[in-house]
């Protein structure tokens, strides 16, 4: 199964009864292993959760902490990308080069690096001491 084909499956569960914008994700660590993850909305919408970082829990949950390869879809007429909050979490387990693909139901996708994404992502050497 395709990484897309993950997202596209997972996305199915997604609990999105107040937007009804379901979105599924698939991560393909180093190892090889795929983790996904799906919306899950919540009446206090902040209390909300992004596809992207469900797959994250889950990647992380397993004792996996690379990830080599995202998978994004939701039925939107554009591939629709990560919020810049996922963006950012993504960036903490990939590196830039880490290609990620964004797809519609339809079948189209764009491709792009993590670096792409988020340029200038704040990552661990920002926390180092002077």
């Amino acid at each position: 199964m395709s990484l897309i084909d993950a997202a596209r499956a997972v996305r199915e569960n997604a609990h999105a009864p107040y937007s009804n914008f379901k979105v599924g994700a698939a991560i393909r660590t180093a190892s090889g292993k795929v983790f996904t993850g799906c919306n899950v909305e919540n009446v206090a919408y902040p209390e909300g959760t992004c596809a992207e970082a469900g797959a994250i829990a889950a990647m992380v949950a397993a004792g996996e902490r690379e990830i080599a390869e995202v998978a994004v879809i939701a039925d939107s007429p554009d591939p629709v990308s990560p919020c810049g909050g996922c963006r950012q979490k993504i960036a903490e387990f990939a590196g830039g080069a880490v290609p990620v693909t964004l797809a519609n139901m339809d079948g189209v996708t764009l491709s792009y690096t993590v670096a792409e994404l988020l340029p200038g992502a704040f990552d661990k050497s920002h926390m180092d001491a002077p």
